[in-house]
């Protein structure tokens, strides 16, 4: 039934004039009398128009035309799970009146302004009525609002009570009803009055209050909800389910007076069971560290006033399930690593899809609640060995390399400002001529330096921007060694550019933002571009495979083609493991909040190399095997 159809159920004006209600004030001066008499006179020939003059400092409601009103932020999983809401003060969800259950409309209507459809704005004889028992108290003792006061109150004015208020409400509301249908009005009050416990609108309020769409409201739970309109949190069933039932008796009451239902509509609401929903408003997430990370990326993008009242409906990368098991793996290696002596151990976890770039996992610590710091996209660690194919990538594709090309594993020594850098292997010895593939593989330090002093660190540096590495460089020796600050997800991205063969997204937590009528305001379908040089990535590929099947990284082996590479740092402060299928890449760091030694021989290969295993094996299990693409594929780069 559309709202519409009330206004030929309006029964005929009950209420009696201003004339007629002024025997029943009290003793009053004829002074004062002869006043009263003449302002209500006023109000009930429609005076207030010709008091519209004195109004001339009050907001021009033609700015309601495109009025929107604050809505809540909506963030998803990419199957449609609702992961948090975000939102200011007002928690909303703007629904078109035709959205709205019939029944509440009804009972909204019956309980707020039953001449809704039939007045112009204020209704004459309830402001009348008001204003003469305000005058008598010497103050603001009865409302006689109309639903269009209400708003233009709700939207421009104070929720200080004065005589003078109700007169700008008074004239507020004709100025609307000159602009608006009553249909948009009604819309537009039943998205903007206050339901209590911060839900603002009828579809955040039905949410709360009984876990369903406004669409679905029943005539029972309709009454009670229109019942809390005068004091939300006092009559709110959550609060006090009697005093609640006792407002919907009276509700469904006037609208069995207003013959708007029946006597059995009357009695099966009051016979019906009330099936509460909880407080939603202000609730955490249950996956902090992917909708933090969402939320920070709008902030950037739209503002920080857009992401907290825009309603923007956000679909991000992960899978709810995905990311739990991501978490839960965390958690269980956080507490084996305890237990191996490694105290106050944090662990970042990010899995990215090679194809996409799309984040599939992003885990930025052990406890969330514990701390909100996201260690997986803001820590800036030293990646040690795990740095290394950025040197021997840049090395390839010169053209002048490959990985069978020789290096010489021995003493060096370099100038270093006012010294000398004597470069040393983890275990203090020299192995003499050796493939790249062996160096690699064998997390040799020489040699990389060697390469990197041969190639230019400023072309390794240009390798790393391309990768989307961004933490400060300088071309010094100990370059190669991962002597820069990293973030696990800028890791995860730059090997997953390689396992794509050159090809490169922006790695993103957000697949899509709408508004809240579906208009697309960020699209982030892929839109690759191959950025490095196919033969190349496809050779240091093949290079890190040999790190998993013969050299540091066996701990991560799968049964299946893994390209990966362990990474320690000195004092052993941060330990990885970055490694990848063609189907999914993911980085794992292990480090300590303080910066502090980890424990003496930790390394990527021995502790972090089992936990990326760990996770790996569920994250693929039903995914099927590929192989990486060879070398041979591609043609060599020209030597240059």
């Amino acid at each position: 039934m559309s709202s519409r159809t009330f206004e030929d159920k309006q029964p005929p004006e009950q209420a009696s004039s201003g004339f007629e209600f002024l025997k029943g004030v009290g003793q009053v001066t004829g002074g004062t009398l002869l006043s009263i008499t003449l302002l209500a006179s006023s109000i009930v020939a429609g005076g207030l128009v010709g008091l519209a003059i004195s109004f001339r400092n009050l907001p021009d409601v033609r700015q309601l035309r495109n009025f929107f009103p604050s809505e809540t932020t909506h963030i998803y999983d990419i199957k449609g799970k609702l992961l948090t809401s975000v939102h200011g003060e007002a928690n909303r969800e703007v629904v078109p009146l035709d959205k709205i259950s019939p029944n509440l409309k009804r009972a909204v209507l019956a309980s707020e302004d039953a001449n809704f459809y039939t007045h112009h704005g204020i209704n004459p004889s309830g402001v009348g009525r008001a204003v003469i028992v305000n005058l008598v108290a010497g103050g603001v003792k009865e409302g006689g609002s109309t639903i269009t006061m209400q708003l233009v109150k709700n939207l421009f004015l104070s929720q200080k009570r004065a005589f003078t208020r109700k007169l700008a409400e008074a004239v507020l509301a004709i100025r609307l009803e000159q602009i608006l249908t009553k249909d948009q009005i009604l819309e537009m009050y039943l998205n903007q009055v206050y339901w209590g416990h911060n839900n603002y609108g009828v579809q955040t309020a039905a949410r709360s209050y009984f876990n369903k769409s406004s669409e679905t409201l029943t005539l029972a739970e309709s009454a009670m909800m229109a019942g809390l309109i005068p004091a939300p949190e006092e009559f709110s069933p959550f609060a006090n389910m009697k005093l609640a039932k006792l407002k919907q008796k009276e509700v469904l009451g006037r609208m069995l007076e207003l013959t708007w239902i029946t006597q059995k509509e009357y009695d099966d609401a009051l016979k019906q069971e009330i099936k509460l929903g909880r407080i939603r408003s202000f609730q955490g997430s249950a996956l902090p560290y992917i909708t933090n990370t969402v939320a920070q990326e709008l902030a950037k993008k739209f503002g920080r006033e857009a992401l907290l009242k825009g309603g923007m409906r956000v679909q991000t990368t992960v899978d709810a399930k995905f990311q739990e098991m991501a978490e839960a793996t965390v958690n269980k290696w956080h507490k084996t690593l305890l237990g191996q002596g490694l105290y106050k151990n944090q662990i970042a976890l990010v899995s990215v899809d090679p194809r996409t770039h799309f984040v599939k996992a992003l885990v930025g610590g052990v406890d969330p609640k514990a701390s909100e710091f996201n260690r997986a996209t803001q820590a800036q660690r030293q990646p040690g060995s795990s740095f290394k194919p950025f040197v021997y990538y840049t090395a390839f594709a010169t053209g002048k390399y490959a990985p069978d090309s020789t290096v010489v594993d021995s003493p060096v020594s370099y100038r270093d400002g006012n010294g000398w850098y004597y470069p040393r292997n983890y275990d203090g010895g020299f192995s003499g001529a050796m493939s790249i593939r062996t160096a690699l593989s064998q997390s040799r330090n020489i040699p990389v330096i060697k390469i990197g002093k041969a190639v230019g660190m400023n072309r390794v540096i240009e390798t790393c921007r391309t990768l989307g590495i961004m933490s400060p460089m300088e071309p010094v020796t100990s370059l190669p060694l991962g002597a820069i600050g990293v973030t696990p997800l800028e890791m995860a991205s730059a090997y997953a550019t390689f396992a794509n063969y050159g090809w490169q997204s922006p790695p993103t937590v957000i697949v899509r933002v709408t508004d809240s009528s579906g208009n697309v305001l960020l699209d982030n379908t892929p839109k690759p571009q191959r950025v490095l040089d196919p033969w190349a990535s496809a050779a240091i590929i093949d290079v890190l495979q040999s790190v998993v099947n013969n050299g540091t990284g066996k701990g991560a082996a799968l049964g299946r083609p893994v390209a990966g590479k362990t990474g320690t740092t000195s004092s052993e402060k941060d330990i990885w493991f970055v490694g990848t299928v063609p189907q999914l890449t993911t980085a794992v760091w292990v480090g300590r909040d303080d910066n502090r030694q980890l424990s003496s021989g930790a390394t990527g290969g021995g502790m972090v190399a089992p936990i990326w295993r760990d996770f790996m094996v569920k994250a693929l299990k039903d995914v099927p095997v590929e192989k990486f693409k060879s070398p041979s594929q591609f043609p060599r780069p020209k030597s240059n």
